[in-house]
This record gives structure tokens, C-alpha cells and sequence, in this order.
């Protein structure tokens, strides 16, 4: 036995836990990779990657980075400064039960949140089948032919719906009419969308005010905000008489016992499922909806999942009618929506499946019921409650003890909702139990039991439901808990996320979302929070949000964030109409023009437009830098009415542009503002900071830089970041005073995964978020070093040089091998990866990027495999391989490829254990390559019958 005396420890190092985290190569396997690219340390190939101009002169600090016990505690204590009361006050947000084994292993399972929104969808299966079951249950609940697979919260669903009734009537009207018992959020939601595209919008009592000849749509709230059950079956009859469209913003769960809007003839449907499963989470992430007429279909925004076959006729899911509109018709769009909830639409849709149509039913009357004997305690104390038929949620006049019933109400643990200056709302919810119901009729005087009122019914008879809703087979299946955990593993099984490998995906990336980020987001305190709770209330989210700005303010070299945007495309939108904003104030209504390159992201030139901006393109040099001479030209033509120009940097084509300074200034020179796509943020922190490039307004996508995960197309967060001009412009809410308009439904737009942010800037600390941009560079040159020869990179810097992206040139070998940019793709899946981003912004190209995560394996296992594919390519070439009949055009293979007859003039084992795989653990493929074309012409987006599916296959 070794003496103890033999151990010394003069050679001890200290372990970076928090670099070994987040930051996936060793410092051993950085030197390697360095020697490949050809630089002898790090802080050397940064000095060659980014212009010494825009570099940042002081280090990020805010004192050590934290361990992740040290991090936990940090956000336990925090957490515990949120007070969680039980919360009546409705609005549009509901307590409500998630299943545990949804909870589980779903909400917290990373084969779930780490998963890419589904463009590959042969390795996308589980979650296009979710979302399906989704959009089958909303088109089932709605009464409507068609619906989508969630929009980003209810409010901003409402806005959408008013575009799609402008689009699509036949009225010449320009203004929109809302039902005053629409949620407020949503009223401003729609004022703010309304104002710059030259609408009007008209808010009133739709059996008194509406005069349908005066409007191009209307939506109507059932149930209303204040409890209102109406049937607006005339009114919308009136509406098309006169070519308008009309809307509804309904109630899932009161649907399951009233009649549909489709029923009542509405041409859309639009809502929350936040009470279907989801936390209220202070405001989100939830899943909105939206569901249309048949005639609506193709004109509706955001994503659409859809029935196809796949190359044996198997049944296969996909994104239908997958071109979306901003980049379709650009500037000329009425939505930039390009991202939805579907995390959280899995879970509602899970909620779905696990209780079945009787199961919602049965806990929609629970609610009914105990909003009834609320009121009847109320009504025996001698008040009066209104109105006299409901579902959930009912008002109460109090006169002058408002006030005081309210902090009674709080007293007593409970938040009831303050309704002008002398009525008080309040809605039941699943989470009500017998105690809630005592408690408020103390905080009212009365000190009865629920004992003492027999339950009975309020809903109004001629609004009863009598059709049949979700009847397919999905959502009658035996709902044991372990048949829910096999149903949801099998669904899970079918994908590929980032818990499997790496995912390669240029400008989205795809990085780490450790563990110890993501665990707080379930803890009650803030989950349980209702976005409207008194401010006292929520102190600990306050805390976490003003810290996490600052830092974001230290981070970006901006003096004010809005945390409001709750995606990257309404952080676009959002800056915009700060900055639109901000020209009125200085009386200069006249600005309106906004310069943007042709390389830019779709969603620009779309957001351009909902801000009521002229977008005028400036041209794009061949090495895809911005075309300065032209941009300079532009912007002295259009200098009396310039806007702003919106860029992004590090560019589209994943190059820090030596030029951006003159950008802004010349840009400023004229009278215009900056928007910076924070888009690229991955590649600057620490080293470069858009303010003092001279930008004035970025968005940053947390769920990109900052760690929240993609979860399968979204959630996600895109707050903005303005200079000290622009802060007084930034987003405002109904709840706040101060501020303009709502762009969100909640104040802070999905504040509850805010703590992985937070959690990740405190666990890396200034020093390590620093290191995690040096490596995504280092990684990023490493793959184009090891690619060198087998494919061109198309864009560098003067020094040869990419960012944090790389995009290859994948079409020489479409002209000599006939192997499309599609053909690689899918042949990466039978390698087991993820394909980079397809033939964006070049077509016909790949767009790789590999994150900080990576560890240097996973990077060259990658890099074998495309080393594979061009050889591959390379036997097409010279006539080794058919060039119609071989593994690139037949990719992906499945299981099925290993059984049966076998006529290929290439091997089973070529075909399946590419270079790349695993063996034991190979990722294989649910289904071959879907036909796209078969989808889009026999669009089927609900759960079709079994017999159709079998029709499929003959």
C-alpha cells in the first residue's frame, strides 16, 4: 500500500467545471485543432477572425463564475423572493395541471427541448406527429377545417388574425373591429399592429356598435373577458353579407361544452392552450392557435404539419406549404412569423391525448361548477354578480370596498382581478379546490362551507355543445401512465435532437442547455405566477430580470432592455417600431424608408412592412459583404425620408464585414437609426459589442446565444437592446403605465425560462462567455479546414478567415454528379447528424454551424462523414457508382433497407453504417425520403382516418 506521504500537491491545477460545461473541446484537443487551421493560439486566430476596429476595449465582469450548486442557490434564493398566491384573475392565463408524466418527460426531457424545428422531417417524426394531434385537436375543438401548429401567444394571434381578415376580405373598409370583451392585452396587441399599416380599429360592444359595411373583419371574445357567453352567429352572418371576415378568440376548454366558432360561422379561430397542461409561468412560453375555414388555408400564418408518404408509400409527416410567406413576398408580407410554441403545443396536445374528450369535458364542468358556487356564495352576501350565464369566470359589484376586498382577498392567499374602480372579476380554474372558494368569501365577509351550496349549472342553453369533437382513435387510447410513457418514448425515439449528436444548423445555433440552466424553470415559484399578480408579488422575477439586463446592457454596449419580444422576429418587429416610434416624437413623421441588403433574412424586409416602412434593397458584393457604394447611394437618395437600415453582423454569410462602422455612419449621416440582427450574437460576446460598432437597437435570440433551447421550434425570446435615445420608445403594456405599444402578451413576453439565461451568464461568468465565442470561432475555422479540398467555402474574410458559421459550396457537385444540396442532407441522417442549414442565404449550399459545445469527436465525426459524402460524389463522377441508384439518392435509409429483397448495386452496409454512425447506438431513420410534392398536393393537416393512412401505403 502507498504511503500517503508519497502525495504531493504543488502540482495542483484548479478544474474549470464551467468551461468544461459549455465549451466542449479540452484545452489538449484546442491545440490540435489549432495546429489545423494554422494559428498558435486562440487569442491569435481571433486576432485574425475579427477587425481590430470593433474590438472591445474592456473585459465583461461581474465577479467569479458561479458553480452550479452556487448557481441553484443563487436562483432558490431569488425564486423565493416571488410570493405564490393562488391567482382568480383570469385575463387569458389559468392555473392548470400538468400531468406528471408529461411534466417529465416531455417538459423536462431533452429529447424533447433540444430538438430543431422539424425542416428535415424524416428525423423530425415525433414531434410532426404531436403536432398534428395538436392541430387535429384545435380543428376538432373550433369547428374548423384547418388549423396550425401554434402561434406565439394569444394576443399577438389576434393581431395575426386581423391581418389574415384583411387579406382575405372582399370589403374595401380599412378598419377592424374588436369586441370590448377581448382580452386588453390583446385590444393593445391589435392597436399596435393596427398603427402602422394605416388601420383603424374600432373598440366597442359588437350588439350595439358594429356596423359590418364599416369594417374589413371583427373578432369577438367567447367567452368574454368579464365572463360573457354570447352567440355571434348573426353578427357574423352580417359580416359576410358585406365581404368582411370575422374572428373569434375562444376558450379551449369552454369549447368542450359550447358551442364551436365554426358553428357560429367564423371564418377563424384563434386562442391560448395555455390551461391545457402548460404553467402560466408569469406570462409564458405558451402555445397559441390558430384554425381557419378550408378557403383560408394557404393564406394562414406560421407552420403547418401535414400527411405525405415517404419512397415506399409509408405514411409520413411533414411541414406543408413550407415556404413561408415573408419569404415568399417579403416586403410585401403581412406576417413574419417564421417560428411557433411547439413544446408547449406538444404538451397541450399530450394534455389531450391523456385525458381524452371526456376527460375535458368532465374538468371543464368541474370549473363551471365551482365558478357557480362562487357565485352563489356571493349572491347570499347580497352582491351582485354578473353576468347571469358563464363558464369560468364572473364580475362583482362592490362599489367602494374594491380596494379593500382586494388586499382581504390577498390576505387570504388568493388574487382576484381589479375590473375599473368598483368591480372585481374573478375565473376558476382546474387548480381550484373547496378552501380557494371559502377563502374569497371571507375576503367578501361570509364565512360559509362549500358544503352549504349545491352545485348546479349557469351556461346559457342555446349555446350548449352538441357536436361530437376528437374523436379520433389518438385520443381514445388507454391512458395509463405507462402507456402515455411508452407513447411518448416512442415519439421521442423518432426524432433526432441534440441529446443524440450534434446539430450543425448555420445561424440557429444549436449549443448546450445544461442541466442545471434548465431545472428552476419548474420550481412553483416561477411557474406558478400569474403575468398580472401585484408587482410585490413577483419581486424575485424583477431581481432576475433588471440583472439579466444588465448584464445583456454590459454584454451588447446597449442602455436599456425590453424583455417583452418572445421571438426573434418580434425583436425585429419590436426595434423597428422603436425606432419608428422615436422619428414621430422628433416630428419627423415622414421617415419612412428602411435600407436592407439582399442577403438578408426574410423576416427583415417582412418586419420592414408591419412597421409601415418602404424597404428599398441594397445590393450584395460576389464575396457577400454589403455593397457599400450602392448603400451609400441609397441612403443619399432616400436621405430626406431614411428610416433606418437594418444589417447583421457577423453577415448573413458568416463574415465579420470590415465596413460596418461606415455603415452606421453613413446611416447617421443621413438621419437614419440602426437595427443590428443579433442574430449572430454567438460570435461577438466578449470580443465586439454592437453598440460601439454604432448600432442603436439590436434583438439577441436567447435561445440561440444565450442557451434556451430551441424545443423543437420554439420557445423562444428576443428581447431588445436600444441606446439611451431609443429607451423611452421601447415596448409598453396595458398593465404598465409609461412606455408605447404592447408587442406581446405578457409583460415580459415568456419570462419563465429567463432563469436558463440568467443561470448560464452566472455559471460562465464575463471570462467564460468570452472563452465560448473564442471556441465557437476556433470550431467553426476547424471545420472549414478539414473540408478544404472536398468543398469550396464561399465566404472569408481578407484573411481567410470565417466567424462562427461557414458556408460550403455544395453545387459543383450537382453539375458533375447530379447530387443535389437535398441528397447530402439526407444522407447525413443515415451518418446520424442533423444536415447543416440548407441553401440559406446562397441556394444550393450548406451553412455550418458548430457551437462552443462540440467537443472536437463529435466535430470530426461529422467531418468524416462529409468527407464521406464526396467521396461518394466522387465514385458518381467517375462512373464507379449509377448515378441515380446510389446511397446519396436514396438516403435516408431505415431499418427496412436491412430486410427483404436487395437490388441496389451497393451494399446493405454501405447503405446503412456510413462512415460517421454508430453502430450499436445508430440513429436510424422512422421513415425514407418523404415526398414533398405528394403533401402539398393532397394537403391533409388532422389526423386522418386508419383507412387512409392504409390507402396511402397501397
Amino acid at each position: 500500500m502507498t504511503d500517503s506521504t508519497d502525495f504531493h500537491f504543488t502540482d495542483y491545477q484548479p478544474y474549470d467545471f464551467a468551461n468544461r460545461r459549455h465549451i466542449g473541446p479540452s484545452p489538449s484537443e484546442m491545440a490540435e485543432m489549432l495546429k489545423v487551421v494554422g494559428y498558435p493560439t486562440l487569442d491569435k486566430l481571433i486576432d485574425a477572425t475579427i477587425p481590430a476596429s470593433i474590438r472591445q476595449k474592456e473585459p465583461l465582469a461581474w465577479g467569479a463564475a458561479l458553480t452550479e450548486r452556487e448557481a441553484l442557490d443563487r436562483l432558490r434564493e431569488t425564486a423565493n423572493k416571488n410570493q405564490v398566491l393562488t391567482s382568480l384573475i383570469g385575463q387569458g392565463y389559468y392555473g392548470t395541471i400538468t400531468p406528471p408524466v408529461i411534466q417529465r418527460n416531455i417538459l423536462e426531457n431533452p429529447a424533447w427541448y433540444t430538438a430543431y424545428t422539424p425542416y428535415q422531417p424524416e428525423i423530425s417524426q415525433g414531434r410532426l406527429e404531436a403536432l398534428l394531434n395538436f392541430q387535429t385537436m384545435i380543428s376538432d375543438l373550433t369547428g374548423l377545417d384547418v388549423a396550425n401548429a401554434s402561434l406565439l401567444d394569444e394576443a399577438t394571434a389576434a393581431a395575426e388574425a386581423m391581418a389574415l381578415c384583411q387579406r382575405q376580405a372582399k370589403s374595401k373598409a380599412t378598419a377592424f373591429f374588436v369586441d370590448r370583451e377581448c382580452h386588453p392585452q390583446t385590444i393593445a396587441l391589435i392597436e399596435t399592429r393596427a398603427a402602422p399599416l394605416g388601420w383603424t380599429v374600432i373598440v366597442g360592444d359588437p350588439m350595439t356598435d358594429l356596423d359590418p359595411v364599416d369594417v374589413f373583419g371583427a373578432i369577438f371574445q367567447y367567452p368574454g373577458t368579464h365572463g360573457h357567453v354570447r352567440d355571434f352567429s348573426g353578427l357574423i352572418a352580417r359580416l359576410h353579407q358585406t365581404g368582411a371576415v370575422a374572428a373569434v378568440a375562444a376558450d379551449l376548454l369552454a369549447l368542450t361544452l359550447l358551442k364551436s366558432p365554426g358553428e357560429m360561422g367564423a371564418d377563424i379561430a384563434i386562442g391560448s392552450s395555455q390551461r391545457f397542461g402548460v404553467p402560466v409561468g408569469y406570462g409564458g412560453p405558451h402555445a397559441a392557435y390558430m384554425a381557419v375555414k378550408d378557403a383560408h388555408k394557404r393564406a394562414m400564418p406560421g407552420r403547418l404539419v401535414g400527411v405525405s408518404v415517404d419512397a415506399r408509400g409509408n405514411r409520413a409527416y411533414r411541414l406543408s406549404l413550407q415556404t413561408r410567406e415573408q419569404h415568399i413576398r417579403r416586403e410585401k408580407a403581412t406576417s413574419n412569423i417564421c417560428t411557433a410554441q411547439v413544446l408547449l403545443a406538444v404538451l397541450a396536445s399530450m394534455y389531450g391525448v391523456f385525458h381524452g374528450p371526456d376527460g375535458l369535458k368532465a374538468i371543464a364542468q368541474q370549473v363551471h361548477r365551482k365558478a357557480v358556487l362562487m357565485a352563489k356564495g356571493l349572491e347570499k352576501l347580497g352582491y351582485k354578480v354578473e353576468p347571469e350565464t358563464f363558464f369560468d369566470t364572473i364580475t362583482v359589484e362592490v362599489g367602494h370596498m374594491q380596494g379593500l376586498i382586494l388586499r382581504a382577498a390577498v390576505a387570504e392567499g388568493v388574487n382576484l382581478r381589479k375590473v375599473g374602480d368598483t368591480r372585481i372579476g374573478m375565473s376558476l380554474d382546474e387548480r381550484t379546490r373547496p378552501a380557494t372558494l371559502e377563502a374569497v368569501w371571507r375576503a367578501f365577509g361570509g364565512s360559509f362551507k362549500v358544503s352549504d351550496f349545491e352545485p348546479t349549472y349557469r351556461l346559457p342553453q342555446d349555446l350548449l355543445r352538441k357536436s361530437a369533437y376528437m374523436t379520433h382513435p389518438i385520443f381514445h387510447m388507454n391512458r395509463a401512465e405507462s402507456e402515455m410513457t411508452r407513447y411518448i418514448r416512442r415519439l421521442s425515439d423518432r426524432d433526432l435532437a441534440l441529446d443524440r449528436a450534434m446539430i450543425p444548423l448555420g445561424s440557429c445555433t444549436m449549443k448546450l442547455n445544461a442541466t442545471a440552466e434548465m431545472l428552476p424553470i419548474t420550481w412553483p415559484e416561477f411557474s406558478d405566477i400569474h403575468p398580472f399578480v401585484p408587482a410585490d408579488q413577483a419581486l424575485g422575477y424583477k431581481e432576475m430580470i433588471d440583472d439579466l439586463s444588465a448584464k445583456l446592457c454590459q454584454i451588447t454596449g446597449y442602455d436599456a432592455f425590453s424583455m417583452q419580444p418572445n421571438s426573434g422576429a418580434q425583436g425585429e418587429y419590436a426595434g423597428l417600431l422603436t425606432i419608428r416610434n422615436y422619428h414621430i416624437a422628433n416630428g419627423d413623421t415622414h421617415r419612412d424608408v428602411c435600407l436592407i441588403p439582399t442577403s438578408a433574412h426574410g423576416t427583415n424586409p417582412a418586419s420592414a412592412q408591419m412597421a409601415g416602412m418602404k424597404v428599398v434593397p441594397v445590393k450584395a458584393r460576389e464575396n457577400g459583404d454589403v455593397d457599400l457604394e450602392d448603400f451609400r447611394a441609397k441612403a443619399e437618395e432616400h436621405a430626406a425620408s431614411l428610416s433606418c437600415c437594418m444589417i447583421t453582423y457577423p453577415s448573413t454569410h458568416g463574415v465579420f464585414e470590415e465596413t460596418v462602422k461606415e455603415i452606421c455612419e453613413i446611416t447617421h449621416r443621413h438621419g437614419g437609426q440602426v437595427y443590428l440582427d443579433g442574430a449572430n450574437m454567438n460570435a461577438m460576446v466578449g470580443l465586439s459589442r454592437p453598440g460601439d460598432i454604432g448600432s442603436d437597437v439590436s434583438h439577441l435570440n436567447l435561445h440561440k446565444t444565450f442557451c434556451i433551447p430551441h424545443g423543437g421550434g420554439g420557445p423562444g425570446m428576443g428581447p431588445i437592446g436600444v441606446k439611451a435615445h431609443l429607451a423611452p420608445y421601447l415596448p409598453g403594456h396595458p398593465q404598465w403605465h409609461g412606455g408605447q405599444g404592447a408587442v406581446s402578451a405578457a409583460p415580459f413576453g415568456s419570462p419563465s425560462i429567463l432563469p436558463i439565461s440568467w443561470s448560464y451568464c452566472l455559471m460562465m461568468g464575463g471570462e467564460g462567455l468570452t472563452q465560448a465565442t473564442k471556441v465557437a470561432i476556433l470550431n467553426a475555422n476547424y471545420i472549414a479546414a478539414r473540408l478544404k479540398g472536398a468543398y469550396d467555402v464561399l465566404y472569408k474574410s481578407a484573411n481567410g478567415r470565417v466567424a462562427h458559421e461557414c458556408i460550403i459550396d455544395t453545387r459543383p457537385l450537382n453539375a458533375s454528379a447530379g447530387v443535389t444540396v437535398d441528397d447530402i442532407a439526407k444522407r447525413l441522417i443515415d451518418c446520424g447528424f442533423h444536415a447543416p442549414t440548407m441553401s440559406w442565404p446562397v441556394a444550393g449550399t450548406l451553412m455550418i454551424e458548430p457551437t462552443e459545445s462540440e467537443t472536437k469527436a463529435e466535430i470530426d465525426r461529422f467531418c468524416d462523414a462529409m468527407l464521406a459524402i464526396r467521396e461518394e460524389a466522387r465514385a458518381i463522377e467517375g462512373g464507379k457508382a449509377d448515378k441515380e441508384n446510389n446511397p446519396l439518392k436514396n438516403a435516408p435509409h431505415t431499418v427496412e433497407d436491412l430486410v427483404g429483397e436487395w437490388n441496389r448495386p451497393y451494399s446493405r452496409e454501405q447503405a446503412c453504417f456510413p462512415p460517421g454512425s454508430f453502430r450499436v447506438d445508430k440513429y436510424w431513420s422512422p421513415v425514407n425520403r418523404i415526398d414533398n410534392v405528394y403533401g402539398d398536393r393532397n394537403l391533409v393537416c388532422t389526423c386522418p382516418p386508419m383507412s387512409e393512412y392504409a390507402e396511402a401505403a397501397e
